[in-house]
């Protein structure tokens, strides 16, 4: 088993030395241009009367500075490279030391209406996501927020093997990644796919062979004025046809050149993801599956995304001046480069959405098996649907350091339903989120935090934070109500593990134990399986009417004046309460 720390710090050390070696051939590269131009500029001086001489000088100097101006883009592109393979082993390394706020939190994905994802803390300051996340696109960050929230309890076996094998790719993945990361895009895929789907052309037909023909005779009419057959009058008309039909359509290729601009960097980007995903091995049948949904019967996916964003390059040229003019006036190269657009397009656009799907997938992907990689003690959950919905040994939060993480036994049968008491800080809240997570990482595939976890795949419904709504008009009584009436709704159809935190906590004692009880008894009578924490000791008498319901607790103890905690679950009703205590302790009263 490898471990995760001494890879990181060893990748990291193999990187920076390579990254220092990078940096003294960049410096060497950038002192040879300079003397590349300075002999060029010399050259000139001394020999600016040889007129022969001189443009032997230049024309040698130039391919020479060409050459070295390409090597030094490739070592600067393979130093950056290092550089995002650096960051994100100092990264790994900064998380594994539970050092992780400063990543992307996710603050956007809160949703206060969303079956579960609020009440757990799924997003936000300190969350599962920014725990988690590692992806580097847009799409991709999606992709993995979905998995978050999707519920699904489907191919949970299939989702473990993907995990497992992509996790012990560590270096891959982060090449993936590092890769990914060069390039910012500022356009989202699903926008440069809808583009390519939607898009009509308002082109003639014709310009798929005008400006190949407008070439030739341009390229004839050079040469038979080079020969002094025609006079320059010719050309110079020539010259201003080609201009008056480029200019004709000059503003529907604009409008065609800023939507091909926009996908330009995000094509450039995603080929070499496409090329990492097509030459890697992969055994596991959904990675497989993913990979072959990359690949075409003439070409490689990598190989169609590099030739459109060359296409895309090769119009971007537009800008510049002398082939603006003269290109587009004697070769008509705008309407060339139209035809190049249109025709990739025309022949790939009902596939790119599901190859920008597959980047996505694994970019998503990648978080999952960095988590699993970076856990090598956590089990993956065992699917059992016999009689308990989840059975588990020391059973704990993720997001807890080690350290201070108290791990509990947990095991609860199918269509059962745990009444949990206890005193303020004693755990309740913590072990409600720590079950709810498990279920959600089960689901998604993901190893738990236990050292055994067996469980039954099963969707999870929560009401742990309701707030009232100045906006809505709605009080905090009724909108934990509607809560409860979208629980109640969603039961109806499918089985959910429940857990509730305090039912009906804004309303008066009386009402609230007597509502309380009448809702655990529809929860019972509707079959579902869950937890409701509450400092409500009148409904645990209802383990007494019904045997699906059972008593447990978080206790709180009160030595030489001070409260001591054990954070473990028991069985039965808690009877040590701390509020008062707390109140005198904290000399509030």
């Amino acid at each position: 088993m490898q471990n995760p720390l001494e890879f990181y710090t060893a990748e990291k050390e193999s990187f920076e030395q390579k990254q220092k070696k990078l940096k003294k051939q960049l410096a060497i590269s950038g002192f040879l241009r300079l003397l590349v131009f300075l002999m060029t500029v010399f050259g000139i001086y001394f020999f600016f009367s040889e007129v022969k001489i001189m443009i032997f000088i230049v024309v040698i100097f130039s391919i020479l500075f060409s050459i070295l101006l390409t090597r030094h883009s490739n070592l600067q592109y393979k130093s950056d490279l290092k550089k995002a393979l650096i960051k994100i082993n100092n990264t790994e390394i900064k998380v594994l030391n539970r050092d992780y706020f400063s990543l992307n939190s996710g603050n956007e994905f809160i949703d206060h209406t969303h079956p579960f994802s609020y009440d757990i803390d799924l997003f936000g300051k300190g969350s599962f996501f920014q725990y988690c996340n590692r992806t580097v696109t847009m799409e991709g960050k999606q992709e993995f927020v979905d998995k978050l929230r999707d519920n699904d309890i489907y191919n949970i076996e299939e989702k473990q093997q993907g995990i497992k094998e992509l996790s012990q790719k560590p270096k891959w993945r982060q090449q993936f990644s590092a890769l990914a990361s060069l390039v910012k895009v500022e356009y989202p895929a699903k926008e440069i796919v809808s583009w390519i789907q939607h898009y009509k052309s308002g082109f003639p037909k014709f310009i798929s062979f005008l400006p190949k023909v407008f070439s030739i005779i341009s390229l004839v009419l050079i040469g038979l004025l080079v020969a002094q057959i025609i006079t320059g009058e010719i050309l110079l008309i020539w010259f201003f046809i080609g201009s008056g039909i480029s200019g004709f359509y000059s503003k529907k290729v604009n409008e065609l050149y800023l939507d091909a601009s926009n996908a330009k960097d995000t094509f450039k980007q995603y080929h070499k993801l496409l090329s990492e995903i097509e030459t890697q091995v992969f055994v596991s049948q959904i990675l497989k599956r993913k990979q072959h949904g990359v690949q075409t019967e003439s070409k490689k996916a990598s190989t169609i995304f590099s030739e459109f964003s060359k296409v895309l390059d090769a119009f971007d040229q537009r800008n510049n001046l002398i082939i603006a003019i003269f290109g587009n006036a004697f070769l008509l190269r705008d309407l060339q480069q139209v035809h190049n657009v249109e025709k990739w397009v025309n022949n790939y656009k009902n596939k790119v959405e599901d190859w920008f799907h597959v980047i996505a997938f694994f970019d998503a992907q990648n978080s999952l098996a960095n988590f699993a990689f970076n856990h090598p003690n956590y089990v993956f959950p065992e699917i059992d649907r016999n009689r308990n919905v989840i059975a588990s040994k020391n059973l704990g939060h993720p997001l807890l350091k080690e350290s201070q993480r108290i791990d509990n036994d947990f095991t609860i049968e199918n269509q059962q339903f745990f009444i949990i008491t206890g005193a303020n800080m004693a755990g309740k809240s913590t072990f409600l989120r720590t079950v709810s997570l498990a279920i959600v990482m089960g689901n998604m595939g993901l190893p738990v935090c236990a050292g055994e976890f067996k469980y039954s795949p099963i969707k999870l419904i929560t009401s742990m934070r309701t707030s009232d709504s100045l906006a809505d008009n709605e009080s905090y009584f009724f909108s934990e109500l509607k809560r409860l009436k979208f629980i109640v709704d969603e039961i109806k159809n499918e089985d959910y593990f429940i857990i509730l935190d305090e039912i009906l906590k804004g309303t008066n004692s009386t009402d609230k134990a007597i509502g309380s009880r009448k809702f655990v008894q529809k929860l019972v009578s509707s079959k579902s399986t869950g937890i409701i924490a509450t400092h409500d000791l009148s409904l645990c008498e209802i383990e007494k009417e019904l045997q699906e319901v059972q008593n447990h607790y978080f206790d709180a103890e009160i030595i030489n004046d001070e409260l001591f905690f054990d954070y473990k679950l028991k069985v039965g009703i808690c009877k040590n309460m701390n509020a008062s205590f707390l109140l005198k302790k904290m000399e509030i009263i």
